[in-house]
């Protein structure tokens, strides 16, 4: 525990073999609240030394998780327009395109990013009738990440920033404002540290150009705890869980049933432009991620 609170706390993780590790430090913050509670319980274990450590770590992790899990001060403008967004890794095309088009249908989603898409999928989503709900596309089965909209999509196309994999952008008007559309799948910790903090340095050096009305949506491959995340959202980017305290949500892994899903590596990031109004999490059979749905307040154009 307290190996995950010195990486948490450093961004050793950026580019080395922490970065897996370190999404376990909610756990490792809840467990030293419970050791704390056992220490001062059981006279065995009670001594002011050890009281005193395991007080100052259960401190240190709590005082790094807490402000996720309080709102932050929002303020949606009076007639402010909604963009209804989802982001959902199809987990190389096999959800279940029917509960997708549930999905869609059921949260009025404008605009979906979908991440892992093959060809066969582009045909089954088709076939499912998905286009008739989003019939803007952006398409880029195998390679990795995809746009469906209802509204109409300006300036789309693969994102040439350097990342392991092109993510797709796009824009689209939402009360008179255009909206930047950046669909995200970076590559995994698991698999190549260094390639995944490459992506994300990428990433960060798109979103400092992108202005506020920017929405990045899809599989990050990273949770809140992870140093190459906090510096992406510190380039003008929030979270929009986090926004609205609800910063400890898990999308992954999805398919273990009954054992629930652990991390958030799906999120919806926006820039200053917008202002989150809800966001959460949906089971879709057949894929390893929960979607993530959110609706983000457009400010008045001008």
């Amino acid at each position: 525990m307290f190996a995950l609170l010195v990486v948490r706390l450093t961004g050793l993780d950026a580019g080395t073999v922490f970065a897996v590790p370190v999404v376990l430090f909610p756990y490792g913050a809840v467990l030293s609240v419970v050791l704390l509670v056992a220490v001062v319980a059981v006279p065995a274990l009670r001594s002011r030394r050890t009281v005193a450590v395991v007080a100052l770590l259960a401190v240190a992790q709590v005082a790094v998780l807490v402000p996720r899990f309080l709102p932050g001060e929002r303020h949606v403008p009076a007639g402010a327009a909604e963009l209804r967004v989802a982001t959902l890794n199809a987990h190389v095309g096999k959800v279940d395109p029917r509960a997708v088009l549930r999905l869609v249908r059921a949260e009025r989603i404008d605009v979906l990013a979908v991440q892992e898409l093959t060809r066969a999928g582009v045909a089954a989503f088709a076939e499912a009738g998905l286009g008739r709900l989003l019939p803007h596309q952006e398409l880029h089965p195998e390679n990795d990440s995809s746009i469906y909209s209802r509204l109409p999509l300006t300036h789309a196309g693969p994102l040439d920033a350097g990342t392991t994999w092109p993510q797709t952008t796009a824009e689209v008007t939402v009360g008179g404002r255009t909206v930047r559309l950046v669909a995200v799948h970076t590559y995994y910790p698991l698999g190549d540290a260094d390639r995944w903090t490459r992506d994300f340095t990428a990433l960060t050096a798109v979103a400092r150009d992108s202005g506020p009305d920017t929405v990045f949506l899809g599989d990050f491959n990273a949770s809140l705890d992870h140093a190459p995340m906090r510096s992406l959202l510190a380039a003008g980017l929030t979270d929009t869980h986090a926004e609205l305290g609800r910063g400890w949500a898990r999308t992954w892994p999805a398919d273990r049933a009954p054992l629930p899903a652990l991390v958030q590596l799906d999120h919806v990031l926006h820039g200053s432009g917008l202002t989150g109004v809800s966001a959460g999490e949906r089971t879709l059979p057949g894929t390893d991620h929960r979607a993530v749905v959110a609706v983000l307040a457009v400010r008045p154009g001008g």
